[in-house]
């Protein structure tokens, strides 16, 4: 009998881990071949000459300075501001919670509409900014506009996070000793929630490089103007297949490259991601 007992335990661990490793296969190669099949479809030769294709580059080096302005805007504006929102009490606080993570459940196309309806030449503030001649919509800041509206959250969040998990003891001790709040908050307050703040300003940037719904809706498809990556990826599809598979595997590479960056942040905090 015992060897029966001990025999069936076996069986049912062997069975458990069996299970286990057909279960994480299934799920890996669901999500990894999609992927991998992008590669498969090309050749080196056709990817690089693909990349001298005016709109290929176009919409690269689009996208890169539209990121890369979203991303410093984000940052430079929503640091100070979770850090304020985190540490003070005030009415209010949770709809501006809610309110701050709306971009994440709202689809993006809703998102785009809204900016069109505010911002547009007919929109509740674009209409009086069009009497001094100025136009949002359709342009390249409009792009910027959209970027910053779905992918602020992402840095938001983390930031807010990271400031409500920070002792104030450091800073109470920073400020006995002298130093102002402003000295305080950059000497103190960012070098220990740095690395977090990193991986929320990554995960920022890749959302915002990401990013088609809002943008086509608000900023529109214009090449050379509003047409980044995700954009140039979907015309690419209509006209210029090579083109637009060659705009997926250059964002694939990055969203890898986005999501080893923030695990080697999350490692430098002390966690395993």
């Amino acid at each position: 009998m015992n060897v029966t007992r001990a025999g069936l335990k076996k069986y049912r661990h062997a069975a458990t881990y069996a299970l286990a490793a057909a279960l994480i296969l299934v799920v890996t190669l669901y999500l990894a071949l999609p992927v991998l099949s992008l590669f498969f479809r090309t050749t080196p030769d056709l990817f690089f000459s693909s990349l001298a294709d005016p709109g290929v580059s176009s919409a690269l080096w689009l996208s890169i300075f539209t990121t890369t302005v979203s991303l410093a805007t984000v940052v430079i504006v929503g640091t100070p501001f979770a850090y304020f929102h985190s540490r003070t009490r005030y009415p209010g606080k949770m709809l501006v919670d809610t309110l701050i993570d709306l971009p994440l459940v709202m689809p993006p196309a809703v998102a785009g509409v809204a900016l069109l309806v505010l911002y547009g030449r007919t929109g509740l503030i674009g209409r009086y900014l069009n009497v001094f001649g100025i136009s949002l919509a359709f342009t390249t800041t409009a792009v910027i506009m959209a970027q910053i509206f779905v992918a602020s959250p992402f840095y938001l969040r983390q930031a807010k996070s990271l400031f409500e998990q920070l002792d104030p003891a450091y800073e109470q001790t920073a400020r006995t000793l002298g130093a102002s709040p402003l000295r305080t908050f950059l000497l103190v307050t960012i070098p220990l929630t740095g690395s977090g703040l990193i991986a929320g300003a990554v995960m920022t940037f890749g959302r915002a490089l990401g990013e088609f719904g809002a943008t086509i809706m608000f900023a529109g498809n214009l090449p050379g103007v509003t047409q980044t990556m995700p954009l140039a990826v979907y015309e690419g599809m209509e006209g210029n297949f090579n083109a637009g598979l060659t705009i997926s595997i250059l964002l694939v590479i990055i969203s890898f490259g986005i999501m080893i960056a923030v695990r080697l942040a999350a490692r430098g905090r002390g966690f395993h991601a």
